[in-house]
């Protein structure tokens, strides 16, 4: 469910620049940012970087096409907010504050956050989810600068980049607590 809540405005903008125009797209993915936010605070979660980040992103960038030049193509749009999402989660990084750590801290007890290995795993699917985003930011500029190359190409890179990053986060943490977590008193340990 949270995955699903953190792609939400991405996959929204996504989806509708495919059937509508670069504004409606982006106003939409700025509108879903901010229903998650609402929808968060209301559940007495914090604000996320990357939901906060994405209103900001979605908004700017929308009121600029509509206001000030209207002339971007679809591809430069995409690349643009793909620009935008690589910003976020480099600075979450830069600030020692990995935009994964906000979405962990909801979801482990005290004693995981306490562990000296729960800041690594974080940055770990922090830079995960970034070279996600770098691999979605190729396939723009693929389509920019190689327009011959089909459509599909550039959306079969970004979809399997985000599955990528989506299919880590899940497995990773899994993977860590297996790896280093003690078996309980009395359990068969095989030499």
């Amino acid at each position: 469910m949270t995955i699903f809540l953190i792609l939400a405005p991405f996959a929204a903008f996504a989806a509708l620049m495919l059937v509508t125009s670069a504004p409606i797209s982006l106003f939409a993915g700025a509108a879903i940012a901010a229903a998650i936010i609402g929808y968060e605070v209301f559940r007495g979660r914090s604000v996320k970087m990357l939901a906060a980040g994405a209103v900001i992103m979605f908004s700017a960038l929308g009121a600029y096409i509509t206001l000030i030049d209207g002339d971007w193509s679809a591809t430069e749009v995409r690349l643009a907010v793909d620009i935008g999402t690589l910003g976020i989660a480099l600075t979450s990084i830069a600030i020692r504050a990995p935009f994964t750590l906000q979405y962990a801290r909801e979801v482990v007890d005290t004693e995981t956050m306490k562990m000296p290995g729960f800041m690594r795993a974080n940055y770990i699917i922090s830079w995960a989810w970034t070279g996600a985003f770098v691999l979605m930011l190729i396939a723009n500029l693929l389509m920019i600068y190689m327009p011959s190359l089909p459509f599909w190409v550039g959306l079969a890179i970004g979809i399997a980049a985000r599955n990528s990053a989506v299919y880590f986060t899940r497995w990773y943490p899994a993977y860590r607590r297996a790896k280093y977590t003690t078996p309980p008193a009395g359990a068969l340990v095989s030499p």
